[in-house]
Protein backbone atom coordinates (compact mmCIF):
# COMPACT_ATOMS: atom_id res chain seq x y z
CA UNK A 1 0.00 0.00 0.00
CA UNK A 2 1.46 3.27 -0.79
CA UNK A 3 1.50 6.44 1.64
CA UNK A 4 0.71 9.42 -0.45
CA UNK A 5 2.65 12.62 -0.73
CA UNK A 6 1.90 15.35 1.99
CA UNK A 7 0.30 12.91 4.16
CA UNK A 8 0.40 13.56 7.96
CA UNK A 9 2.58 12.44 10.06
CA UNK A 10 1.76 9.83 12.91
CA UNK A 11 0.82 10.05 16.48
CA UNK A 12 3.21 7.31 17.01
CA UNK A 13 3.23 8.11 20.34
CA UNK A 14 3.49 10.96 23.37
CA UNK A 15 2.38 14.75 22.93
CA UNK A 16 1.20 16.51 19.81
CA UNK A 17 1.73 19.68 19.02
CA UNK A 18 -1.62 20.35 20.98
CA UNK A 19 0.36 19.64 24.08
CA UNK A 20 -0.54 16.13 25.08
CA UNK A 21 1.07 14.67 27.80
CA UNK A 22 3.28 10.98 27.25
CA UNK A 23 5.83 9.39 28.16
CA UNK A 24 9.35 10.37 27.11
CA UNK A 25 9.73 6.78 25.71
CA UNK A 26 6.20 7.28 23.37
CA UNK A 27 7.86 10.93 22.12
CA UNK A 28 11.22 8.78 21.19
CA UNK A 29 9.34 6.56 19.30
CA UNK A 30 7.17 9.11 17.60
CA UNK A 31 10.25 11.30 16.65
CA UNK A 32 11.92 8.74 14.96
CA UNK A 33 8.68 8.12 13.11
CA UNK A 34 8.71 11.10 12.10
CA UNK A 35 12.09 11.61 10.90
CA UNK A 36 11.72 8.35 8.90
CA UNK A 37 8.54 10.04 7.39
CA UNK A 38 9.85 13.08 6.58
CA UNK A 39 13.28 11.43 4.61
CA UNK A 40 10.55 9.07 2.80
CA UNK A 41 9.62 10.42 -0.15
CA UNK A 42 5.57 9.23 -0.39
CA UNK A 43 4.29 8.02 -3.67
CA UNK A 44 0.45 8.60 -4.24
CA UNK A 45 -2.07 6.84 -6.22
CA UNK A 46 -4.81 3.57 -5.09
CA UNK A 47 -3.99 1.29 -2.73
CA UNK A 48 -1.33 -1.24 -4.27
CA UNK A 49 -1.73 -5.24 -2.48
CA UNK A 50 0.15 -7.86 -2.88
CA UNK A 51 -1.60 -11.12 -3.05
CA UNK A 52 0.04 -13.30 -1.14
CA UNK A 53 -1.59 -16.17 0.69
CA UNK A 54 -2.04 -14.49 4.03
CA UNK A 55 -5.38 -15.09 13.54
CA UNK A 56 -7.61 -14.17 16.38
CA UNK A 57 -10.51 -13.73 17.98
CA UNK A 58 -10.38 -13.80 21.79
CA UNK A 59 -13.48 -15.65 22.22
CA UNK A 60 -12.81 -18.56 20.37
CA UNK A 61 -14.63 -21.43 21.80
CA UNK A 62 -13.42 -24.91 23.31
CA UNK A 63 -10.15 -26.19 20.93
CA UNK A 64 -11.32 -29.12 18.43
CA UNK A 65 -10.59 -32.52 19.94
CA UNK A 66 -7.20 -33.79 20.25
CA UNK A 67 -6.20 -36.49 18.60
CA UNK A 68 -3.05 -39.11 19.59
CA UNK A 69 0.27 -36.69 19.23
CA UNK A 70 2.31 -36.60 15.97
CA UNK A 71 5.71 -36.59 16.36
CA UNK A 72 6.30 -35.73 12.35
CA UNK A 73 3.33 -33.35 11.09
CA UNK A 74 1.57 -34.65 8.08
CA UNK A 75 1.20 -38.42 7.27
CA UNK A 76 2.24 -40.17 4.14
CA UNK A 77 -1.16 -40.54 3.52
CA UNK A 78 -2.67 -37.35 4.01
CA UNK A 79 -5.54 -36.11 1.57
CA UNK A 80 -4.41 -33.25 -0.85
CA UNK A 81 -1.35 -31.35 -2.28
CA UNK A 82 -0.12 -28.15 -0.26
CA UNK A 83 -0.06 -25.19 -1.88
CA UNK A 84 3.20 -23.12 -2.30
CA UNK A 85 4.09 -21.09 0.94
CA UNK A 86 3.20 -17.78 -0.42
CA UNK A 87 0.75 -18.86 -3.31
CA UNK A 88 -1.97 -15.87 -4.51
CA UNK A 89 -5.30 -16.44 -2.79
CA UNK A 90 -7.71 -17.35 -5.56
CA UNK A 91 -10.96 -16.33 -3.64
CA UNK A 92 -10.83 -13.05 -0.95
CA UNK A 93 -13.47 -13.94 0.63
CA UNK A 94 -12.92 -16.64 4.19
CA UNK A 95 -13.82 -16.68 7.23
CA UNK A 96 -12.71 -18.05 10.31
CA UNK A 97 -14.64 -20.78 12.45
CA UNK A 98 -14.67 -23.11 15.77
CA UNK A 99 -12.50 -26.05 14.73
CA UNK A 100 -14.10 -28.05 16.84
CA UNK A 101 -17.58 -27.67 15.25
CA UNK A 102 -15.97 -28.39 11.85
CA UNK A 103 -18.08 -31.76 10.99
CA UNK A 104 -21.14 -29.33 11.21
CA UNK A 105 -19.86 -26.67 8.87
CA UNK A 106 -18.06 -28.25 6.39
CA UNK A 107 -21.01 -28.18 3.51
CA UNK A 108 -20.58 -24.37 3.73
CA UNK A 109 -16.47 -23.78 4.00
CA UNK A 110 -16.38 -25.84 0.86
CA UNK A 111 -18.39 -22.67 -0.74
CA UNK A 112 -14.89 -20.73 -0.19
CA UNK A 113 -12.51 -22.86 -1.46
CA UNK A 114 -9.91 -21.24 -2.80
CA UNK A 115 -9.70 -18.96 0.62
CA UNK A 116 -7.48 -18.08 3.29
CA UNK A 117 -8.15 -18.65 7.64
CA UNK A 118 -6.07 -18.37 10.69
CA UNK A 119 -5.52 -20.49 14.11
CA UNK A 120 -4.38 -18.96 16.53
CA UNK A 121 -2.38 -21.05 19.27
CA UNK A 122 0.18 -20.43 22.46
CA UNK A 123 3.62 -21.82 23.15
CA UNK A 124 1.67 -22.35 26.84
CA UNK A 125 -0.91 -24.45 25.25
CA UNK A 126 1.47 -26.95 22.81
CA UNK A 127 4.23 -27.26 25.59
CA UNK A 128 2.71 -26.84 29.03
CA UNK A 129 5.82 -29.18 30.28
CA UNK A 130 8.91 -28.01 29.29
CA UNK A 131 10.29 -30.13 26.98
CA UNK A 132 7.50 -32.17 26.15
CA UNK A 133 5.20 -30.24 23.45
CA UNK A 134 1.89 -31.60 22.42
CA UNK A 135 1.02 -30.43 17.90
CA UNK A 136 -1.37 -32.99 17.68
CA UNK A 137 -4.67 -30.15 18.20
CA UNK A 138 -3.03 -27.84 15.34
CA UNK A 139 -1.83 -30.75 12.93
CA UNK A 140 -5.52 -31.91 12.67
CA UNK A 141 -6.52 -28.36 11.96
CA UNK A 142 -3.85 -27.65 9.34
CA UNK A 143 -5.20 -30.96 7.47
CA UNK A 144 -8.58 -30.29 7.66
CA UNK A 145 -8.19 -27.19 6.67
CA UNK A 146 -5.72 -28.50 3.25
CA UNK A 147 -8.55 -30.79 2.68
CA UNK A 148 -11.10 -28.01 2.50
CA UNK A 149 -8.61 -26.39 -0.29
CA UNK A 150 -8.18 -23.24 2.33
CA UNK A 151 -4.74 -21.76 2.92
CA UNK A 152 -4.40 -21.51 6.76
CA UNK A 153 -2.51 -18.84 8.84
CA UNK A 154 -0.98 -19.66 12.16
CA UNK A 155 -1.14 -16.62 14.86
CA UNK A 156 1.85 -17.00 17.38
CA UNK A 157 1.03 -16.69 20.65
CA UNK A 158 3.44 -17.38 24.36
CA UNK A 159 0.83 -17.54 26.93
CA UNK A 160 1.51 -17.49 30.52
CA UNK A 161 3.50 -20.27 31.91
CA UNK A 162 7.31 -21.40 32.96
CA UNK A 163 7.91 -20.07 29.40
CA UNK A 164 7.10 -16.46 30.86
CA UNK A 165 7.31 -16.65 34.24
CA UNK A 166 4.13 -14.67 36.35
CA UNK A 167 0.94 -14.99 37.04
CA UNK A 168 -2.04 -14.96 34.54
CA UNK A 169 -4.10 -11.85 35.22
CA UNK A 170 -6.65 -11.92 32.34
CA UNK A 171 -8.82 -15.67 31.94
CA UNK A 172 -11.17 -15.81 29.00
CA UNK A 173 -13.67 -18.15 27.00
CA UNK A 174 -13.90 -21.71 27.52
CA UNK A 175 -10.17 -22.58 26.38
CA UNK A 176 -9.02 -20.41 29.19
CA UNK A 177 -6.97 -18.32 27.18
CA UNK A 178 -4.59 -15.87 28.85
CA UNK A 179 -2.69 -12.48 28.13
CA UNK A 180 0.53 -13.24 26.48
CA UNK A 181 3.98 -12.05 28.94
CA UNK A 182 7.82 -11.78 27.48
CA UNK A 183 9.80 -15.34 27.13
CA UNK A 184 12.41 -15.15 29.73
CA UNK A 185 14.33 -16.70 27.49
CA UNK A 186 14.34 -15.67 23.69
CA UNK A 187 16.77 -18.23 22.73
CA UNK A 188 14.16 -21.44 23.79
CA UNK A 189 11.31 -18.92 22.12
CA UNK A 190 13.05 -18.80 18.79
CA UNK A 191 13.58 -22.60 18.99
CA UNK A 192 10.03 -23.05 19.31
CA UNK A 193 9.03 -20.72 16.36
CA UNK A 194 11.41 -22.70 14.46
CA UNK A 195 10.09 -25.54 14.88
CA UNK A 196 6.52 -24.93 14.30
CA UNK A 197 7.49 -23.11 11.02
CA UNK A 198 9.59 -26.58 9.95
CA UNK A 199 6.19 -28.35 10.88
CA UNK A 200 3.55 -26.43 8.83
CA UNK A 201 5.42 -25.07 5.89
CA UNK A 202 4.31 -28.70 4.12
CA UNK A 203 0.89 -28.56 4.89
CA UNK A 204 1.04 -25.20 3.15
CA UNK A 205 1.61 -22.98 6.24
CA UNK A 206 3.25 -19.76 4.97
CA UNK A 207 2.11 -16.62 7.09
CA UNK A 208 2.68 -16.01 10.69
CA UNK A 209 1.33 -13.64 12.35
CA UNK A 210 3.14 -12.90 16.16
CA UNK A 211 0.44 -12.38 19.50
CA UNK A 212 -2.82 -10.97 19.03
CA UNK A 213 -4.09 -7.24 19.29
CA UNK A 214 -1.25 -6.10 21.53
CA UNK A 215 -2.82 -2.91 22.19
CA UNK A 216 -5.06 -4.53 24.64
CA UNK A 217 -3.80 -5.24 27.97
CA UNK A 218 -5.95 -8.91 28.45
CA UNK A 219 -3.66 -9.58 25.41
CA UNK A 220 -0.27 -8.20 25.97
CA UNK A 221 1.24 -7.77 29.55
CA UNK A 222 4.52 -6.52 28.18
CA UNK A 223 5.74 -3.26 26.75
CA UNK A 224 5.67 -1.81 23.11
CA UNK A 225 9.61 -2.00 23.22
CA UNK A 226 9.15 -5.47 25.04
CA UNK A 227 6.73 -6.29 21.52
CA UNK A 228 9.23 -4.85 19.64
CA UNK A 229 11.51 -7.18 20.77
CA UNK A 230 9.64 -10.66 20.80
CA UNK A 231 8.49 -9.78 16.56
CA UNK A 232 12.10 -9.64 15.77
CA UNK A 233 13.08 -12.03 17.37
CA UNK A 234 10.28 -14.10 15.92
CA UNK A 235 10.50 -12.81 12.36
CA UNK A 236 14.56 -14.31 12.12
CA UNK A 237 13.35 -17.31 13.55
CA UNK A 238 10.75 -17.90 11.14
CA UNK A 239 12.67 -16.81 8.03
CA UNK A 240 15.62 -18.57 9.17
CA UNK A 241 12.74 -21.98 9.05
CA UNK A 242 11.81 -21.22 6.21
CA UNK A 243 12.33 -18.38 3.72
CA UNK A 244 9.69 -17.67 1.61
CA UNK A 245 7.43 -17.61 4.64
CA UNK A 246 5.54 -14.43 5.41
CA UNK A 247 5.81 -12.45 8.84
CA UNK A 248 2.42 -10.73 9.79
CA UNK A 249 2.18 -8.49 12.89
CA UNK A 250 -0.47 -9.09 15.51
CA UNK A 251 -3.59 -6.94 13.94
CA UNK A 252 -4.02 -4.18 16.07
CA UNK A 253 -8.11 -3.97 17.35
CA UNK A 254 -11.19 -2.60 15.11
CA UNK A 255 -10.98 -0.02 18.25
CA UNK A 256 -7.41 0.88 18.27
CA UNK A 257 -7.63 1.74 14.08
CA UNK A 258 -10.72 4.20 14.68
CA UNK A 259 -8.63 5.81 17.27
CA UNK A 260 -5.41 6.19 14.43
CA UNK A 261 -7.93 7.13 11.94
CA UNK A 262 -9.31 10.07 13.92
CA UNK A 263 -5.95 11.16 15.59
CA UNK A 264 -4.16 11.46 11.96
CA UNK A 265 -7.01 13.83 10.51
CA UNK A 266 -6.51 15.74 13.88
CA UNK A 267 -2.97 16.00 13.17
CA UNK A 268 -3.54 16.92 9.51
CA UNK A 269 -4.93 20.12 10.67
CA UNK A 270 -8.70 18.44 9.67
CA UNK A 271 -10.37 18.71 12.88
CA UNK A 272 -13.81 18.53 11.18
CA UNK A 273 -13.30 15.54 9.67
CA UNK A 274 -11.70 14.11 12.35
CA UNK A 275 -14.60 14.23 14.05
CA UNK A 276 -17.04 13.13 11.80
CA UNK A 277 -15.32 9.81 10.82
CA UNK A 278 -15.14 9.02 14.45
CA UNK A 279 -18.89 9.55 14.81
CA UNK A 280 -18.83 7.69 11.32
CA UNK A 281 -16.89 4.22 12.25
CA UNK A 282 -17.83 4.14 16.06
CA UNK A 283 -21.66 5.00 15.66
CA UNK A 284 -22.63 1.94 17.22
CA UNK A 285 -19.65 1.30 20.01
CA UNK A 286 -21.02 5.02 21.88
CA UNK A 287 -21.38 4.51 25.43
CA UNK A 288 -20.02 0.78 25.04
CA UNK A 289 -16.76 0.56 26.99
CA UNK A 290 -17.62 3.58 29.07
CA UNK A 291 -14.97 6.24 28.79
CA UNK A 292 -12.93 4.35 26.43
CA UNK A 293 -15.46 5.12 23.04
CA UNK A 294 -17.37 8.40 24.65
CA UNK A 295 -19.60 10.72 22.50
CA UNK A 296 -17.36 13.29 20.31
CA UNK A 297 -18.84 16.09 19.19
CA UNK A 298 -15.95 18.78 18.74
CA UNK A 299 -12.36 18.35 18.12
CA UNK A 300 -11.92 19.42 22.22
CA UNK A 301 -13.76 16.23 23.39
CA UNK A 302 -12.08 13.81 20.30
CA UNK A 303 -8.64 14.89 21.84
CA UNK A 304 -9.77 13.96 25.29
CA UNK A 305 -10.96 10.87 24.12
CA UNK A 306 -7.23 10.32 22.43
CA UNK A 307 -5.95 11.05 25.73
CA UNK A 308 -7.60 8.69 27.96
CA UNK A 309 -4.68 6.02 29.14
CA UNK A 310 -6.21 2.63 26.82
CA UNK A 311 -6.48 5.20 23.85
CA UNK A 312 -3.06 6.48 24.18
CA UNK A 313 -1.99 3.12 24.72
CA UNK A 314 -3.87 1.91 21.40
CA UNK A 315 -2.24 4.72 19.68
CA UNK A 316 1.37 4.06 20.85
CA UNK A 317 0.97 0.53 19.44
CA UNK A 318 0.15 1.27 16.49
CA UNK A 319 2.90 3.39 16.02
CA UNK A 320 4.79 0.24 17.09
CA UNK A 321 3.46 -1.96 14.58
CA UNK A 322 4.10 0.86 11.89
CA UNK A 323 7.75 1.01 12.70
CA UNK A 324 8.25 -2.77 12.34
CA UNK A 325 6.04 -2.41 8.60
CA UNK A 326 8.44 0.54 7.95
CA UNK A 327 11.67 -1.77 9.00
CA UNK A 328 10.62 -4.53 6.91
CA UNK A 329 10.82 -6.95 10.00
CA UNK A 330 7.08 -7.19 9.06
CA UNK A 331 6.03 -8.35 5.59
CA UNK A 332 1.97 -8.30 5.69
CA UNK A 333 -0.42 -6.12 7.96
CA UNK A 334 -3.27 -7.36 9.45
CA UNK A 335 -6.10 -5.38 9.87
CA UNK A 336 -9.37 -5.97 12.29
CA UNK A 337 -12.70 -4.35 11.58
CA UNK A 338 -16.17 -4.85 12.95
CA UNK A 339 -17.66 -1.40 12.64
CA UNK A 340 -20.21 0.51 10.54
CA UNK A 341 -19.48 0.01 6.49
CA UNK A 342 -19.66 4.16 6.71
CA UNK A 343 -16.74 3.71 8.66
CA UNK A 344 -14.64 2.49 5.19
CA UNK A 345 -13.87 4.85 3.61
CA UNK A 346 -11.32 7.08 6.20
CA UNK A 347 -10.20 3.46 7.17
CA UNK A 348 -8.61 2.95 3.52
CA UNK A 349 -7.69 6.26 3.61
CA UNK A 350 -5.72 5.77 6.88
CA UNK A 351 -4.57 2.77 5.72
CA UNK A 352 -3.01 4.41 2.39
CA UNK A 353 -0.87 6.82 4.37
CA UNK A 354 0.46 4.84 7.16
CA UNK A 355 1.45 1.21 5.00
CA UNK A 356 5.09 1.46 3.31
CA UNK A 357 4.80 1.23 -0.32
CA UNK A 358 4.41 -2.59 -1.85
CA UNK A 359 3.32 -4.22 1.80
CA UNK A 360 -0.14 -6.05 1.71
CA UNK A 361 -2.74 -5.51 3.98
CA UNK A 362 -4.98 -8.39 5.03
CA UNK A 363 -8.35 -8.68 6.90
CA UNK A 364 -8.45 -11.21 8.96
CA UNK A 365 -11.01 -9.98 11.34
CA UNK A 366 -14.22 -8.37 10.11
CA UNK A 367 -17.67 -8.83 11.35
CA UNK A 368 -19.97 -6.57 13.05
CA UNK A 369 -20.01 -5.99 16.45
CA UNK A 370 -23.30 -4.50 17.22
CA UNK A 371 -24.39 -5.08 21.32
CA UNK A 372 -28.70 -5.03 21.30
CA UNK A 373 -28.03 -5.40 17.35
CA UNK A 374 -31.39 -5.95 15.32
CA UNK A 375 -32.39 -9.17 14.23
CA UNK A 376 -33.08 -7.92 10.69
CA UNK A 377 -31.53 -10.95 8.45
CA UNK A 378 -31.94 -8.70 5.11
CA UNK A 379 -30.17 -5.65 6.80
CA UNK A 380 -27.63 -7.42 8.43
CA UNK A 381 -26.68 -9.18 5.11
CA UNK A 382 -27.01 -5.80 3.06
CA UNK A 383 -24.61 -4.57 5.81
CA UNK A 384 -21.95 -7.37 5.43
CA UNK A 385 -21.60 -7.31 1.83
CA UNK A 386 -20.97 -3.66 1.59
CA UNK A 387 -18.53 -3.77 4.30
CA UNK A 388 -16.42 -6.70 2.44
CA UNK A 389 -17.12 -5.54 -0.86
CA UNK A 390 -15.57 -2.08 0.09
CA UNK A 391 -12.22 -3.55 1.27
CA UNK A 392 -11.92 -5.77 -1.20
CA UNK A 393 -12.48 -2.72 -3.88
CA UNK A 394 -10.37 -0.66 -1.86
CA UNK A 395 -7.23 -3.25 -2.50
CA UNK A 396 -7.16 -5.86 0.57
CA UNK A 397 -7.36 -9.22 -0.99
CA UNK A 398 -8.10 -11.13 1.99
CA UNK A 399 -11.52 -10.29 3.99
CA UNK A 400 -12.07 -13.04 6.29
CA UNK A 401 -15.33 -12.64 8.61
CA UNK A 402 -15.56 -13.57 11.78
CA UNK A 403 -17.45 -15.59 13.69
CA UNK A 404 -18.07 -18.25 10.72
CA UNK A 405 -21.03 -19.21 13.39
CA UNK A 406 -21.41 -17.50 16.70
CA UNK A 407 -20.85 -19.81 19.77
CA UNK A 408 -24.15 -19.64 21.84
CA UNK A 409 -21.96 -20.46 25.23
CA UNK A 410 -19.48 -17.22 24.72
CA UNK A 411 -19.45 -15.08 27.90
CA UNK A 412 -21.59 -12.69 26.23
CA UNK A 413 -24.55 -14.67 26.77
CA UNK A 414 -25.61 -13.10 22.98
CA UNK A 415 -24.54 -12.41 19.63
CA UNK A 416 -22.53 -9.40 19.35
CA UNK A 417 -20.65 -10.55 16.62
CA UNK A 418 -22.39 -11.55 13.46
CA UNK A 419 -21.90 -15.09 11.94
CA UNK A 420 -22.92 -16.33 8.75
CA UNK A 421 -24.35 -19.03 9.91
CA UNK A 422 -26.87 -20.50 12.96
CA UNK A 423 -25.14 -22.24 15.67
CA UNK A 424 -25.83 -25.74 14.42
CA UNK A 425 -23.96 -24.70 11.07
CA UNK A 426 -27.93 -23.85 9.39
CA UNK A 427 -27.23 -21.21 6.52
CA UNK A 428 -28.22 -17.80 7.59
CA UNK A 429 -29.26 -15.60 4.76
CA UNK A 430 -26.15 -13.47 5.25
CA UNK A 431 -23.84 -17.24 4.48
CA UNK A 432 -25.87 -17.39 1.06
CA UNK A 433 -24.63 -13.61 0.21
CA UNK A 434 -21.27 -14.16 1.19
CA UNK A 435 -21.13 -17.56 -0.66
CA UNK A 436 -22.26 -15.67 -3.86
CA UNK A 437 -19.48 -13.57 -3.51
CA UNK A 438 -16.93 -16.22 -2.95
CA UNK A 439 -18.32 -17.69 -6.07
CA UNK A 440 -18.05 -14.28 -8.45
CA UNK A 441 -14.75 -13.36 -7.01
CA UNK A 442 -12.90 -16.96 -7.23
CA UNK A 443 -9.81 -16.88 -10.05
CA UNK A 444 -10.80 -13.13 -10.91
CA UNK A 445 -9.45 -9.76 -11.09
CA UNK A 446 -10.91 -7.19 -8.99
CA UNK A 447 -11.54 -3.51 -9.66
CA UNK A 448 -13.83 -0.67 -7.21
CA UNK A 449 -16.92 0.68 -9.25
CA UNK A 450 -17.67 4.26 -8.42
CA UNK A 451 -19.97 5.73 -10.80
CA UNK A 452 -23.09 6.11 -12.18
CA UNK A 453 -24.40 6.52 -9.37
CA UNK A 454 -23.11 3.27 -8.22
CA UNK A 455 -20.68 2.28 -5.82
CA UNK A 456 -19.44 -1.56 -5.12
CA UNK A 457 -16.65 -3.67 -6.82
CA UNK A 458 -16.47 -6.08 -10.01
CA UNK A 459 -15.02 -8.93 -10.41
CA UNK A 460 -14.03 -9.89 -14.21
CA UNK A 461 -13.65 -13.60 -15.53
CA UNK A 462 -12.40 -13.98 -18.81
CA UNK A 463 -14.48 -11.61 -21.12
CA UNK A 464 -17.66 -11.77 -18.08
CA UNK A 465 -17.72 -9.23 -15.37
CA UNK A 466 -19.84 -9.98 -12.31
CA UNK A 467 -20.79 -6.59 -10.35
CA UNK A 468 -21.62 -6.07 -6.56
CA UNK A 469 -22.98 -2.57 -6.60
CA UNK A 470 -25.83 -0.58 -4.73
CA UNK A 471 -26.42 3.07 -4.65
CA UNK A 472 -24.64 5.86 -3.28
CA UNK A 473 -28.05 7.63 -2.53
CA UNK A 474 -31.63 6.61 -1.00
CA UNK A 475 -33.12 6.84 -4.43
CA UNK A 476 -32.66 4.01 -7.59
CA UNK A 477 -30.21 3.63 -10.62
CA UNK A 478 -31.97 2.24 -13.44
CA UNK A 479 -29.99 -0.36 -15.41
CA UNK A 480 -31.52 -1.06 -19.31
CA UNK A 481 -32.03 -4.77 -19.83
CA UNK A 482 -29.09 -5.29 -22.14
CA UNK A 483 -28.31 -8.89 -24.51
CA UNK A 484 -26.94 -11.43 -22.19
CA UNK A 485 -27.24 -9.49 -18.62
CA UNK A 486 -28.45 -11.30 -15.49
CA UNK A 487 -28.97 -9.53 -12.49
CA UNK A 488 -31.12 -9.75 -8.99
CA UNK A 489 -30.23 -9.74 -5.58
CA UNK A 490 -26.51 -10.85 -3.99
CA UNK A 491 -26.92 -14.45 -3.11
CA UNK A 492 -29.76 -15.58 -5.22
CA UNK A 493 -28.78 -16.67 -8.88
CA UNK A 494 -28.90 -13.45 -11.41
CA UNK A 495 -32.13 -14.09 -13.75
CA UNK A 496 -32.25 -12.60 -17.31
CA UNK A 497 -33.86 -9.15 -17.80
CA UNK A 498 -36.79 -8.31 -19.69
CA UNK A 499 -36.69 -4.63 -18.41
CA UNK A 500 -34.34 -2.38 -16.50
CA UNK A 501 -32.47 -3.67 -13.47
CA UNK A 502 -33.53 -1.57 -10.27
CA UNK A 503 -30.59 -0.62 -8.17
CA UNK A 504 -31.26 1.10 -4.91
CA UNK A 505 -29.12 1.23 -1.39
CA UNK A 506 -29.34 -3.01 -1.20
CA UNK A 507 -26.64 -4.59 -2.80
CA UNK A 508 -27.52 -6.07 -6.56
CA UNK A 509 -25.57 -8.60 -8.33
CA UNK A 510 -24.89 -8.20 -12.08
CA UNK A 511 -23.43 -10.59 -14.30
CA UNK A 512 -22.98 -9.50 -18.19
CA UNK A 513 -20.15 -10.19 -21.25
CA UNK A 514 -17.95 -6.76 -21.49
CA UNK A 515 -15.79 -4.89 -18.62
CA UNK A 516 -17.57 -3.26 -16.04
CA UNK A 517 -17.90 0.20 -17.43
CA UNK A 518 -19.61 -1.38 -20.37
CA UNK A 519 -21.95 -2.99 -18.52
CA UNK A 520 -23.38 0.18 -16.78
CA UNK A 521 -22.53 2.40 -19.76
CA UNK A 522 -25.86 2.21 -20.55
CA UNK A 523 -27.48 3.82 -17.55
CA UNK A 524 -28.38 7.56 -17.88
Amino acid sequence: MNRRNGSPGRRAAGPPATGRAGSSAHRRAGASVARRAGRRTLIAGALLFALVAGAACSDDPTPAPRPAPSATGPSAGASGTPPPAGAPVRNPFGAHWDFSRHDQFVPYLEKLTGSTTYHELSWCDIEKTQGSPDFAAVDQIAERSRKLGITLHLKIRTGVCWATGGTAKFTRGQANKTESAMPTDLASYQSFVRTLVQRYAPYGVGEYAIENEVNAQQYWAGSPEDYRRLVTAAAEAIRSADPKAKVVDSGMSSVAYGMGVADRLLRAGQPDQAVAAYQAYFQRRIGTRGRLIPAVNDPTALRAALDNAPNSRNLAYLAVTEKLLDDRVVDVRQLHFYEHFSGVPALLDYLRAQTPAGVPVQAWEVGQFWKDGDDDAAARGDEMVKVVSLLVAGGIHEVLWLPLAYNPNNRAGAEVRYGLLDPDGTQRQAGAMMAALAAAARDATVEPVDGKGLTGVAFRRGAESTLVVWSTSPGTVSLPATAGLTGGPVGAEPTARTGALPIGPSPVLVRASGDPAAVLAPIR
